[in-house]
């Protein structure tokens, strides 16, 4: 089972290099993240950008650009869309977002032309997060793409948090649906449909993990908290997964967590036909480089 994020490395040199593709890779982040990738044996890079950039930024950045391939274009537009036919016709099993707004990069990837987006499919934003005061890694969702998302698009969240903590190793991940409480209040959704998931998991609706709900985020993941409100339970202060009952409580976690508590963390858009790396255009090169080792490891 994989612990630590820089774990994902030498995982993934038990297994075929996969082809990625980078979208407006005009960045020193991006392009310092995808030659790191390179240079550890974990995929084969495709750079899809504005060439005299690109080269500039090698050069600045003393990258030899010849262990990429490079495929010019004019516009961050072009690029998302480009990338993505590129996917599409098999030239690439990982998707990167670079230098271009989120909103772009997923115009490119729901674009019907090229059909990423599998028939009635649900886009979700999964991201692996590495504490320093936690005793393993935790997945969480959704924190960048579905604002206030029902209960169907949570079912389609959860199945995707288990997913990527099975390709980390987690046999049967314990997954957390968070609420204010854990006490059950019918007038809030969040506790609710917390609810619904934990008696659809029970009765095997849900496969591959264990979810229990509602959970208050200190129960989810403190032992002690748990012991003190004699809560028993397989999940409670032994997380593997965090579902959160919208977008601004994700964000807001996912923020804090990098930008207060030390942690590193990598992130991917999971839903699509391969994995979609979606990291910020202000993320470091670290976060690029586990985003890319972790879409490497969920793609098929």
């Amino acid at each position: 089972m994989i612990e630590k994020l820089d774990q994902m490395f030498d995982a993934l040199k038990n297994q075929a290099k996969k082809k990625l593709v980078v979208a407006w890779a005009n960045d020193a982040h991006t392009i310092g993240a995808v030659s790191e990738a390179i240079d550890r044996g974990l995929v084969e890079g495709i750079l899809v950008g504005d060439q005299q950039v690109i080269k500039q930024t090698c050069e600045s950045e003393k990258i030899d650009i010849n262990k990429f391939t490079v495929v010019h274009v004019d516009t961050d537009v072009e690029a998302a869309s480009k990338s993505v036919e590129m996917v599409a016709k098999g030239e690439g099993d990982v998707l990167m977002k670079g230098l271009l707004s989120t909103d772009k990069y997923m115009r490119g990837i729901l674009n019907k032309e090229y059909g990423l987006l599998p028939h009635k499919g649900i886009l979700s934003h999964v991201t692996v997060i590495e504490f320093p005061k936690y005793h393993k890694l935790l997945v969480v969702g959704d924190v960048a793409v579905i604002p206030q998302p029902d209960l169907k698009q949570k079912i389609a969240i959860t199945n995707y948090l288990i997913q990527a903590a099975q390709s980390l190793g987690i046999e049967k991940p314990k997954v957390a649906a968070l609420s204010a409480s854990e006490q059950v209040i019918a007038d809030l959704p969040s506790s609710s449909e917390a609810t619904i998931l934990a008696k659809m998991s029970e009765r095997g609706q849900l496969k591959g993990g264990i979810v229990e709900g509602p959970l208050a985020l200190d129960l989810a993941i403190d032992k002690e908290s748990a012991r003190v409100k004699n809560i028993e339970s397989e999940v409670a202060g032994d997380a593997d997964c965090l579902l959160f009952p919208n977008i601004e409580s994700g964000n807001i976690f996912y923020k804090t967590s990098s930008k207060l508590s030390g942690a590193e963390l990598g992130a991917v858009v999971a839903g699509a036909k391969v994995p979609a790396v979606l990291s910020s255009r202000g993320d470091s090169t670290q976060t690029k480089l586990y985003s890319i080792a972790l879409a490497a490891l969920m793609s098929k």
